[in-house]
C-alpha cells in the first residue's frame, strides 16, 4: 500500500503553490543557507532539469532556421508562478522562445506594407486577413542551457541614495545564461530566397531592440546585432563578482545599469522634487512601479576578451572576483523626436563619464580598489579581510572621446554640463518642478561637496589611508557616519580615476592622441551631515586645502558646498 503521508511533500514544486510552506521560489530563506539546505528555487530547478528531454524539439519541414547568440542571459518570463520570473517552458521541458512573441517583435521592425504582407492586416467587419508568414519562435540549440540558471536579483537603488536605509532583500528569478538560440519562420506559399533575406535582415533589426524580458536591464541583447545605439563606450573593470545560490561568481552586467540609473536619481533629485525625479528615471530606465513603464534605454555589454573570475581571500572572507573588459552600449528602445534623441543622447553619455569619474560599477564601487591603492591594508594574509573596492578604467578610443576630464580644474565644468544636461531633459518632460529632494545623496551643491588633487601613482593615496586610521592625531572617521562600516552606508565616496593626457599624434602633425599616464585623479565625494565626526572631518580638510588645485600636498575643494 502506497504512502500517503505527507503526500503533498512529494509533488514536485513546479505543481504547488507559491504559498509559504508549499513553495516559495523567489524568496530566500538566510536561515537555509545557515544551515546549508536547498533553497526551494534550486530545489525546483534540479526537479525541471533532471526530467528533461536529453534531444531537443526540432523544427518541422519547410521551416527556415537561423540561430543568434545571446549576450548575457535571458528570459520570457512564463506568467505562471506569483512573484517570480522563469521561462516558458515547452515541448520536452525545454525552454521557448514564443511565436507570439517573436511575431509581435517582427512586426514592430516592419514597414506598412511589410506588416500587412508578413503579419496579416485587419479587413471590415472584424474580419482579419492572416499574412504569408508563421512564427514559430526559438528553443535552445543544446543541452548547455541547464546551466547557471539561478539568477539573483538585488534591488539596491533606494538604500544607495537614501530613500530608505533599510536592508533590501535579494530575490530568485530563473533565466538561462549565454544560450545559443535557433529561430523558426515558415511561409503559406514558396517564397524566393532575396525575399527571405528580406524577412531575416526584418527579424536581425527587431533583434537590436532585444528578445524576452528584462531587455532594458541587459537581458535578451543578441551578439553581432546593433540596436539604435545613443553612445558606444570600451572599458576594462576588475572587483568582487556577484556570488550565485551556488557560491560561484559571476560579472553582471546589469550592474552598469543600476549604477548610472542610480546616478540619474542622484542628479534629478539635486534639480527636482522627489516625485518627479522618481518619475524621470522611470520613463529612462523602465520601472513595475504603479502601471509600469518600459524604458527609453537599454543596454548591452560585449565581453572583447574572457571574463576572468577568479577568488579573493578565505574562509569567511573568501569571495569570488571579476575582470572584465568590453564594449558597453546604451540603445534607444522607442522613436523620439529629433531634439529628444539629442537630449536623451547628450544626457546618457554624460552619466556614463559621471559614474566613471566619481565612482565605479557593481559591489563597493564607493570605494577604490584595496588591492590596487591599499595593498598594506591586507599585510602578509589575505584571509581575515574582505575585498574592497572595485576598478574601472577607459580603453582605447575612450581614452580619447570619454576620459575628458584630464585635471582637477576640469571637474566642476564636467558636473555643471551633467546637472545642465539633466536640467534640458526634466524641462522637455515638464518634470522640472518643486523643491529638490532631501534625499542624504541628492546631487545639489548644498548637499554635497567633491574634492582632489593629483595622485602621482597608485601608492600616493591620501585618503584610503584616513579609512582605515586617523586623519590627523585623535581624529577619525573609521565606522563612523562619516566612512560608514560593513552593512552601514556611509557619505563618502574615494574614487582613484586614471589620468590622461593629450600629446601630437606622430602620424598627423594635426591631431593629438590621449594616452593613459602613471597619475591618477584622486576624488573625495562628501554629502555632510550635522554630525561632530563630519564636522571635524570637513574642518580638517578646510584647514589643510591649498590655494592653488595645482599644488597635490593636499585635497582642494571642486565642486559643491
Amino acid at each position: 500500500m502506497p504512502n500517503i503521508l505527507n503526500v503533498e511533500r512529494q509533488v514536485p514544486l513546479m505543481f504547488r503553490a507559491q504559498v509559504e510552506r508549499r513553495s516559495q521560489l523567489q524568496r530566500l530563506d538566510p536561515k537555509r543557507n545557515q544551515q546549508q539546505e536547498p533553497q526551494d528555487a534550486e530545489i525546483w530547478v534540479d526537479q525541471w532539469v533532471e526530467r528533461v528531454d536529453q534531444t531537443g524539439p526540432q523544427f518541422g519541414d519547410g521551416v527556415e532556421t537561423r540561430t543568434y547568440q545571446v549576450n548575457w542571459r535571458f528570459v520570457t518570463n512564463g506568467g505562471q508562478d506569483d512573484g517570480i520570473i522563469r521561462p516558458v517552458i515547452g515541448a520536452g521541458g525545454w525552454p521557448f522562445y514564443p511565436g507570439s512573441s517573436m511575431k509581435g517583435l517582427f512586426r514592430s521592425a516592419c514597414t506598412r506594407e511589410q506588416a500587412e504582407r508578413y503579419c496579416g492586416r485587419p479587413l471590415p467587419g472584424n474580419d482579419f486577413a492572416p499574412g504569408l508568414l508563421r512564427f514559430h519562435g526559438a528553443y535552445p540549440t543544446d543541452e548547455h542551457w541547464t546551466e547557471r540558471l539561478l539568477d539573483l536579483v538585488h534591488p539596491q537603488q533606494k538604500r544607495q541614495v537614501g530613500l530608505d536605509d533599510r536592508a533590501s532583500s535579494a530575490f530568485a528569478m530563473v533565466s538561462l545564461y549565454r544560450p545559443e538560440l535557433r529561430f523558426g519562420i515558415s511561409s503559406s506559399k514558396p517564397l524566393a530566397a532575396d525575399e527571405w533575406d528580406t524577412i531575416w535582415s526584418i527579424w536581425e533589426k527587431a533583434l537590436g531592440k532585444g528578445i524576452g524580458s528584462r531587455v532594458c536591464a541587459g537581458y535578451g541583447q543578441v551578439q553581432g546585432i546593433e540596436g539604435d545605439r545613443l553612445w558606444k563606450g570600451k572599458l576594462r573593470g576588475e572587483g568582487q563578482a556577484a556570488k550565485l545560490l551556488d557560491g560561484s561568481g559571476e560579472f553582471r552586467p546589469n550592474s552598469f545599469r543600476a549604477a548610472i540609473r542610480g546616478h540619474a536619481l542622484r542628479i534629478f533629485g539635486g534639480l527636482t522634487d522627489a516625485d518627479s525625479a522618481q518619475r524621470a528615471v522611470n520613463e529612462l530606465f523602465g520601472s513595475v512601479e504603479g502601471r509600469g513603464d518600459v524604458g527609453l534605454l537599454a543596454m548591452a555589454f560585449t565581453p572583447t576578451r574572457d571574463v576572468v573570475i577568479g577568488s579573493f581571500g578565505a574562509g569567511r572572507w573568501k569571495q569570488p572576483t571579476y575582470e572584465v573588459t568590453g564594449e558597453f552600449e546604451w540603445l534607444l528602445t522607442q522613436p523620439l523626436e529629433e531634439e529628444s534623441r539629442k537630449t536623451i543622447k547628450l544626457l546618457i553619455t554624460r552619466l556614463t563619464r559621471f559614474a566613471l569619474l566619481l565612482g565605479g560599477i557593481g559591489k563597493s564601487w564607493r570605494r577604490a580598489d584595496h588591492r590596487l591603492f591599499f595593498e598594506d591594508y591586507y599585510g602578509d594574509g589575505r584571509s581575515n579581510k574582505p575585498l574592497i573596492g572595485c576598478h574601472w578604467q577607459w580603453q582605447e578610443t575612450s581614452i580619447r572621446s570619454d576620459a575628458i576630464v584630464r585635471a582637477p580644474g576640469h571637474v566642476e565644468r564636467f558636473i555643471g554640463s551633467v546637472r545642465e544636461s539633466a536640467q534640458e531633459w526634466l524641462q522637455r518632460r515638464k518634470l522640472l518642478k518643486g523643491t529638490p529632494a532631501q534625499w542624504r545623496e541628492a546631487w545639489n551643491p548644498s548637499k554635497v561637496q567633491v574634492w582632489g588633487r593629483i595622485a602621482r601613482d597608485e601608492r600616493d593615496s591620501l585618503v584610503v589611508d584616513w579609512l582605515h586610521g586617523n586623519y590627523a592625531t585623535g581624529k577619525a572617521i573609521y565606522k563612523t557616519s562619516v566612512a560608514g562600516q560593513l552593512g552601514k552606508i556611509g557619505r563618502i565616496w574615494h574614487r582613484m580615476y586614471p589620468l590622461t593626457k593629450l600629446r601630437p599624434d606622430p602620424n598627423n602633425a594635426d591631431e593629438k592622441v590621449a594616452v593613459l599616464t602613471p597619475s591618477y585623479l584622486e576624488l573625495l565625494t562628501i554629502f555632510p551631515d550635522s554630525s561632530r565626526e563630519c564636522q571635524d572631518f570637513l574642518q580638517f580638510l578646510r584647514s589643510q586645502a591649498p590655494n592653488d588645485t595645482r599644488d597635490n600636498s593636499a585635497l582642494s575643494k571642486l565642486w559643491g558646498g
